[in-house]
């Protein structure tokens, strides 16, 4: 059994293996670890006056052992300005936009020399050295590692204290690097006290640039859950991240919701943190904001709370997050609309009070015209959507369904090609509608069936019946022995009367 069926679901007593709460899904591409804008480890680069000039040096004496040494001599000096003057040609070179000579600079025996020149009297040969750390600990892990291991993260940390804007703005851009190598060095640095003064630099007057290094900080110390933050580091971070969420800069707006969707990733406890902290009334709105980037965010941290309990995922609800979905089920990026169905699965996977809500906001069609003509992950996104309210939902939600047209397109999705986990969430779905159908009475019935051979979805049924996996075949025979074998054919009798071609009651069909 796919170990994203076992457990993690909300609705207790139901078929939790069907339902889709807290599913992990590697497929979604906007919740990848590593994103081109929202790196873990950033580079600062030189100025764009001075980037040829650093590329030059880098290329030119990169392999140049006699050079580096030089270099290295002169940082050792007695002369600050030729001491400065040499940290400076290293941070240049390290600075360098493409392929910064980090290893060979480090084998040269630099980094005990600047280091060293961190506990400087001069600030701007502090400033220089610091940058020149971030750039190292900007790289692989090995030579994070090697900054780390030479003492560097305790004295980035007085440096948090300086008096000088401009190196403690660089102490904190190293910190973020170093933490942004994983959950080993956050929590070092929390424990270390990373976050008292990091705190004091989310303040009116602080510049724009230096508030952006700073909430990309706060980033890294949400990102990992393996293990999460502590609840005392998360306790002190959420009310900065409450008032960085009216932020109108929005590189600032982005880093601090993906930090939320971080900390929504990490279990009810911690959703439960983030709604206690009164941020969702705020959050919710950002779907419809004008910035793809800030959307994504939105609709990733909404999303996260939505696989927690019914009463965390009313609250979404409550503050109106269904009026945002016809614009995101729409959206122009195939990524925002694949996010916003996964959005939907999780609701339908809650009470039918939730489910009618879908229903209310006129989605379901939407989620439908998705299966037939959204990109493949789309569609199975949609699948989920759909088979959930089959086991949540009440019958007359399941027969509106069938009214709007879902057989078809979960028909389509029906293929040997298709992986097993979507073939059992599909066959299952169609195995339920079928089961309601049946109970409505033989019209219904007769009108599910028959739009299931229509669409072709008959034939790809009788070939699952020899799928290698035996959940998919069971389905498959099960649907095949029950519903299309030629001695239960149920007679019927037509009539145009009701929206399916039978007798209708004579109060007519109630659908939800």
């Amino acid at each position: 059994m796919d170990s994203r069926f076992s457990s993690n679901y909300k609705n207790t007593g139901k078929d939790s293996e069907s339902l889709r709460k807290g599913r992990a899904d590697e497929a979604v591409s906007i919740r990848k670890v590593q994103r081109d804008d929202l790196l873990t480890k950033r580079r600062n680069l030189v100025p764009e006056d001075d980037a040829t000039s650093a590329s030059s040096l880098a290329s030119s004496i990169t392999y140049d052992s006699a050079v580096l040494q030089s270099i290295i001599e002169m940082a050792k000096g007695d002369d600050p300005e030729k001491v400065l003057a040499a940290v400076q040609q290293a941070r240049k070179m390290l600075s360098a936009d493409r392929n910064p000579p980090i290893d060979e600079l480090l084998r040269s025996g630099l980094l005990p020399v600047l280091i060293n020149c961190l506990n400087s009297p001069m600030a701007n040969l502090q400033f220089e050295s610091c940058w020149a750390l971030t750039n190292i600990a900007s790289g692989t892990s090995e030579q994070t590692r090697a900054v780390v291991e030479s003492g560097a993260v305790p004295v980035f940390l007085e440096l948090l204290s300086s008096p000088h804007m401009n190196v403690c703005e660089q102490a904190v851009w190293a910190l973020g690097n170093i933490i942004g190598d994983g959950p080993h060095y956050r929590d070092m640095c929390l424990t270390l006290g990373i976050l008292g003064p990091l705190l004091k630099f989310i303040r009116p007057e602080i510049p724009i640039g230096f508030l952006r290094n700073v909430t990309w900080v706060l980033v890294n110390l949400c990102r990992n859950k393996e293990p999460s933050p502590s609840i005392e580091a998360i306790q002190a971070i959420l009310p900065a991240l409450a008032l960085l969420i009216h932020h109108q800069d929005t590189n600032i707006l982005v880093d601090t919701v993906w930090a939320i969707s971080y900390l929504t990733d990490g279990g009810n406890a911690q959703i439960q943190m983030v709604i206690d902290s009164n941020i969702v009334p705020h959050l919710v709105p950002l779907l419809g904001h004008e910035d793809v980037k800030v959307q994504t965010a939105a609709l990733r941290a909404v999303g996260n709370i939505v696989t927690g309990t019914d009463l965390q995922t009313q609250l979404v609800l409550d503050n109106h997050a269904l009026r945002q979905m016809p614009r995101l089920l729409t959206h122009e990026k195939e990524k925002i609309k694949k996010e916003a169905s996964w959005f939907l699965s999780n609701i339908t996977a809650g009470n039918v009070n939730q489910v009618q809500e879908v229903f209310d906001a006129g989605l379901i069609p939407m989620v439908i015209a998705l299966m037939e003509h959204g990109e493949y992950s789309t569609k199975k996104e949609g699948a989920w959507a759909i088979s959930n309210i089959t086991i949540s939902g009440r019958p007359e939600q399941v027969l509106k369904m069938v009214e709007f047209g879902v057989i078809a397109p979960c028909c389509g999705l029906l293929s040997p090609q298709t992986e097993v986990q979507m073939l059992n969430v599909i066959l299952d779905g169609l195995t339920n509608i079928l089961k309601v159908c049946q109970t409505a009475g033989p019209e219904l019935l007769t009108l599910a069936t028959t739009q299931i051979e229509e669409c072709g979805g008959l034939d790809k049924i009788e070939v699952l019946q020899t799928h290698e996996n035996e959940m998919v075949y069971k389905l498959a025979f099960g649907i095949i022995n029950e519903y299309f074998s030629e001695d239960e054919e149920v007679p019927i009798e037509s009539s145009s009367n009701d929206p399916f071609g039978g007798t209708a009651p004579a109060d007519g069909w109630k659908f939800a």
